[in-house]
């Protein structure tokens, strides 16, 4: 290839037959590939026998390294940038090196293939007409709520990926914020031990007690139902969203509010009311 293309080519997420046909050709003829790992990625070029000049290219030296993919395709190299499984640029590098490119005139081309989040959705039964894919929730807990919480009323199914062993922490902050949702944890896409634990934020949670959870996992949660003023009244909801003490007033009053709907004016004077008697 002479043409200064940056292709976004995705590689298998386990199973390498899910390479496709294309993502061999492209990565066989482009003049340099960028990868997020050169060591891990060189074993999956070497099994499609594709011998090619490597670099490079991660979360803690993109700024560096993407100024020197970029020189390299504006001498008219075409590049293609793959992440250590997966697609690029879904919860992986890449973003910056794109939007960089597009800057520039530089046509990006993207090599479809494995995604987790999808794979994880097409199989889940959950809807798939409409979901929001959030990536990883923050590591801690009182971020991991507040984030949570900002997402418990979008429409459609939430999908969120998350580390082996923040797995169960993880879903027992969704229980408190959320409430018992179904859900689908799925782990080991593509691979031997490939698994797929579906029911309530509580039966998931059991069934992973005496499991040894590997390899990062795929979290789907489905659309929760909006609890009327009249069923369970505001308090109630806000004692519950308050009792770990991870959200804050302010955080708990605003997903009190969306629940109820209450202005979050009223639940915030009546969450900080509840602090102050220590309900």
């Amino acid at each position: 290839m002479t043409t200064a293309i940056l292709y976004i080519v995705a590689t298998p997420i386990g199973n390498l037959e899910d390479m496709t046909y294309r993502a061999v050709r492209i990565l066989g003829e482009v003049d340099l590939i960028a990868a997020e790992d050169t060591r891990h990625s060189l074993k999956l070029l070497n099994h499609f026998s594709i011998s090619k000049p490597m670099t490079s290219y991660f979360d803690h030296n993109q700024q560096f390294k993407g100024e020197r993919i970029l020189n390299a395709l504006r001498q008219g190299k075409s590049v293609a940038l793959i992440s250590d499984a997966g697609t690029p640029c879904v919860s992986d590098p890449g973003y910056q090196l794109v939007r960089d490119a597009v800057a520039k005139n530089i046509p990006v081309v993207p090599i479809p293939g494995a995604c987790a989040a999808v794979a994880a959705l097409s199989a889940s039964g959950l809807p798939t007409d409409r979901f929001t894919f959030a990536g990883f929730p923050p590591s801690r807990q009182g971020k991991r709520r507040s984030f949570l919480a900002e997402m418990a009323n979008l429409p459609g199914t939430l999908v969120l990926y998350e580390a082996p062993h923040r797995l169960e922490d993880t879903l027992r902050d969704i229980l408190a914020v959320f409430g018992d949702r179904q859900i689908v944890v799925a782990r080991e896409i593509t691979k031997f031990y490939e698994e797929l634990l579906r029911g309530s934020v509580r039966e998931v949670v059991e069934n992973l007690a005496e499991k040894k959870v590997r390899g990062e996992v795929v979290i789907l949660i489905a659309q929760g139902e909006a609890i009327h003023k009249e069923s369970e009244p505001l308090t109630v909801i806000l004692r519950r969203l308050m009792v770990s003490g991870e959200l804050s007033v302010r955080d708990a009053a605003r997903k009190a509010s969306d629940l109820t709907g209450v202005s979050r004016s009223e639940a915030y004077s009546e969450a900080v009311k509840l602090r102050e008697v220590g309900a």
